[in-house]
């Protein structure tokens, strides 16, 4: 019974001695990745940079972890360490796209091409970017659903970012009936977008007869508004120059009328 003792008793407070470095290093390391965070925040770092820096750093924490739990438990880590790097490479190639994608999020973080908060169409997803982790890039789409891009993805294929410049345009084009008065049609037209407080003054609105379907004479309108009120300014505008048709007894033919966003998908 002694003998066994003697034997166990190593093996106990090993086992012991590495729980409670478990414990305590988990703890150590949520609290290391907060610290970061915060420290993030308060030195005014691009947020966009936070989760990537969080998860890389306590990743490689958690790997030291690991291997200093394991010398605890008396193997030998010279060795581990030298099957990790074997294995290491093994698994490496056995999981190209995930280095792939952290090779992605590394240029993505490099080249910038979209920040934490912008609104971007990429990899055929629409939405705002909450995070760019270490594999991926995570976005809310504008009915709320979350969706994981692969970076490797992203690095490699067209972004289009709704958010980078701070004016956008919105095309317009109207129907409306043969016997109608051109120039009256472009004189309410007119009226309409200049009277709207949230379309820029410059460029100035563009509105011009554009082409003479089967129909219809079909109008095109060109408005600028800042990136935060476009939508706002699209929905205005259909609805105002509905309103004002009907007022002024515009005949508008159905269904050849034709109101669209001409590429200006997004936020």
């Amino acid at each position: 019974m002694e003998n066994f003792w003697e034997l166990a008793l190593p093996v106990i407070r090993s086992l012991a001695l590495a729980i409670v470095a478990f414990i305590i290093g988990s703890i150590v390391i949520r609290w290391i990745g907060e610290r970061i965070g915060k420290y993030v925040d308060k030195t005014g770092i691009d947020k966009t940079l936070r989760p990537f820096f969080v998860s890389f750093i306590t990743t490689g924490l958690k790997v030291l972890l690991i291997i200093s739990i394991i010398r605890i438990l008396g193997v030998d880590t010279t060795s581990f360490v030298a099957v990790i790097a074997a294995a290491g490479f093994a698994v490496g190639l056995a999981f190209q796209g995930s280095l792939s994608n952290f090779a992605g999020g590394i240029l993505l973080l490099t080249l910038r091409p979209f920040k934490v908060g912008d609104f971007i169409e990429a990899g055929g997803f629409m939405g705002t970017v909450q995070s760019i982790q270490i594999l991926h890039t995570e976005l809310t789409t504008p009915d709320n659903k979350l969706i994981y891009i692969p970076n490797g993805n992203l690095s490699n294929s067209s972004i289009v970012n709704f958010s980078a410049k701070d004016r956008r345009r919105a095309d317009f084009k109207f129907g409306v009936g043969y016997d109608e008065d051109s120039d009256k049609v472009i004189s309410v037209l007119k009226e309409v977008v200049e009277s709207h407080e949230k379309i820029l003054e410059d460029p100035p609105p563009f509105v011009r007869m554009s082409e003479h379907a089967d129909s219809a004479v079909i109008f095109t309108v060109r408005v600028w508004a800042k990136a935060e009120d476009f939508w706002g300014v699209y929905f205005d505008v259909i609805e105002m120059v509905k309103k004002r048709f009907d007022k002024e007894n515009i005949s508008i033919p159905y269904p050849q009328m034709d109101v669209h966003l001409d590429k200006n998908k997004g936020k």
